[in-house]
């Protein structure tokens, strides 16, 4: 058994107008949300593996609170290059070479990619995956080469301002 834990990262800080899109970090309320959130997946068991991010630095940094939640270091976050704005089939691509040894994985990433890859999972679709909400799928499998053609369960849908 397999489970896919995708986490949008964190509100962040349009403060710095002239600043790189890639460069942003995040905004209080982003600091905030991301540490509740991670608290919130301790308490419903998720014991997670790996933790893959984006690294751009708002995604990275709300990676970061999910990992330091879940007592792993900073230098565990693997960072790929192409969660960077990724499209549906890169987040298959990256999954597919995740290590088989890794049963629930964490992957931080962005927005319009991420609510476009969890819709293509399970029948449950979300219009927007708000910031720092996190969209978990199971799948019955030994191997993440398999994960695109598996049948998905739905597992949960959270985020920051719902009753939780």
């Amino acid at each position: 058994m397999k489970q896919l834990i995708l986490i949008r990262h964190a509100k962040s800080s349009w403060a710095d107008t002239g600043q790189k899109d890639f460069d942003r970090p995040l905004n209080d309320r982003g600091h905030r949300d991301a540490e509740t959130m991670a608290i919130r997946l301790i308490k419903k068991n998720i014991r997670p593996d790996a933790f893959i991010t984006s690294p751009a630095k708002r995604a990275l940094t709300t990676c970061e609170y999910f990992a330091a939640a879940f007592k792993f270091f900073k230098d565990t976050i693997i960072k790929k290059q192409e969660l960077y704005l990724a499209e549906i089939a890169t987040f298959y691509s990256v999954i597919s070479k995740l290590d088989n040894d890794l049963d629930t994985v964490l992957l931080c990433s962005h927005n319009e990619g991420i609510t476009q890859f969890a819709n293509t999972l399970t029948r449950t679709r979300v219009d927007s995956m708000p910031t720092c909400s996190v969209f978990g799928v199971s799948a019955a499998i030994k191997h993440w080469n398999t994960f695109k053609e598996a049948e998905k369960e739905f597992l949960f849908f959270y985020y920051p301002k719902d009753a939780g």
